[in-house]
């Protein structure tokens, strides 16, 4: 189910029982399975559609389980609400939170330029070593699949099965989840949509951001030099990899403006990570 191409009210009106809030219907924004609104008491709701067999496999309340997280610029969670929708096998989870303090920087894929303050790359920087600082038994979840090693041996080699070391040293807690869609700028940073946080390998969201940024090379270059130390670590290539797998495997988008960038860059980590 596409949350942007379905009717929605019926969700709504259920949050707003719940949570005992109005929401202002000409503030959602529908995303693939999330959608998001203002509400009368100057928040923020943010609801998910999880199918059933999906819940049971990742768990719950991710957004929640963040509120222990310190040092990173995030949304304050001060409720939420959970319920099944048996008629189409869902879980539903609203969760209420500050209003962030700016507007997205951008689509979760960037094709143009933008020019982002050395004060907002500093905070982004605060921000990652402070959550990879701390632990959670969660395991992330990113593009809502359990991250495991084999998952990252499995989606390397259907892109590249030349590809012959995968293995993952250091584990560290990621947001799973890191685009231009889910950071506010050019103003203050914040980072938000918490769902997929915990356990992943060391250097996942500096290679998530890089390969959002790959198809304004400036931009990819800016995020490289920032985040050198983590994408420059073994962990950190293996990472760049498995995302670079997702841009140009089997199920891509052809179209993908990221795609021969990715190309060229796997060709190079694939030669770096050679055993020996």
């Amino acid at each position: 189910m596409d949350l942007r191409q379905e009717p929605v009210d019926h969700v709504l009106d259920e949050v707003e029982q719940r949570l005992g809030t109005g929401l202002d219907r000409t503030s959602v924004v529908g995303k693939r399975r999330t959608v998001g609104a203002r509400t009368d008491r100057g928040s923020w709701v943010r609801i998910e559609r999880r199918p059933w067999a999906r819940a049971r496999e990742q768990g719950w309340g991710g957004v929640e389980a963040a509120v222990v997280l310190t040092g990173v610029a995030m949304p304050r969670w001060s409720g939420s609400a959970t319920w099944q929708d048996p008629g189409d096998q869902a879980i539903w989870q609203a969760d209420e939170t500050s209003l962030l303090p700016g507007s997205p920087v951008g689509t979760a894929v960037l094709a143009v330029g933008l020019e982002l303050p050395g004060t907002w790359w500093r905070s982004l920087n605060a921000s990652l070593t402070a959550l990879a600082d701390q632990r959670t038994v969660r395991v992330a979840t990113p593009d809502t699949e359990q991250i495991t090693q084999k998952l990252v041996g499995d989606t390397i080699g259907a892109a590249f099965p030349e590809a012959q070391d995968t293995r993952v040293e250091r584990w560290c807690p990621a947001h799973a989840d890191l685009n231009w869609a889910n950071v506010t700028g050019p103003g203050e940073f914040c980072m938000f949509d918490w769902e997929d946080w915990g356990m992943a390998p060391r250097g996942l969201d500096s290679a998530s951001l890089y390969a959002a940024s790959l198809a304004v090379p400036a931009l990819a270059d800016r995020v490289r030099r920032e985040r050198q130390a983590d994408l420059e670590s073994r962990d950190g290539m293996v990472m760049r990899l498995f995302v670079l797998a997702k841009i140009v495997g089997p199920h891509a988008n052809p179209k993908d403006p990221r795609a021969e960038p990715a190309r060229r860059e796997a060709a190079q980590l694939i030669h770096a990570l050679q055993p020996g």
